[in-house]
């Protein structure tokens, strides 16, 4: 028989591995000069990307991880930092 803490345990991406798939996914997008991504890089000061660039860069992410990112949720992601702590804590990303 199953414990209640056991059904509680949820399999969650390991936060290095967040990072680097969703660094790769920032470095792969098309208007971003890869020597500037980092693990804090700013997506509007940093990359210089514009508020267009941010929506469809968090559809990449959503694409990477087979999740879905709310846009009141999405509205918040300004930032590597911020897109692996969404992903991190996402029970269904993959």
């Amino acid at each position: 028989m199953r414990s209640f803490a056991e059904a509680a345990v949820q399999n969650f991406i390991a936060r290095d591995e967040v990072t680097e798939r969703v660094m790769a996914v920032v470095t792969a997008f098309e208007k971003v000069e890869q020597a500037k991504v980092t693990p804090t890089a700013h997506f509007g000061n940093d990359l210089g990307l514009d508020s267009l660039d941010t929506v469809e860069l968090c559809m990449a992410i959503e694409e990477e991880f087979c999740i879905q990112i709310p846009d009141a949720e999405a509205e918040k992601i300004f930032s590597v930092e911020d897109a692996v702590n969404f992903v991190a804590t996402h029970p269904q990303a993959k």
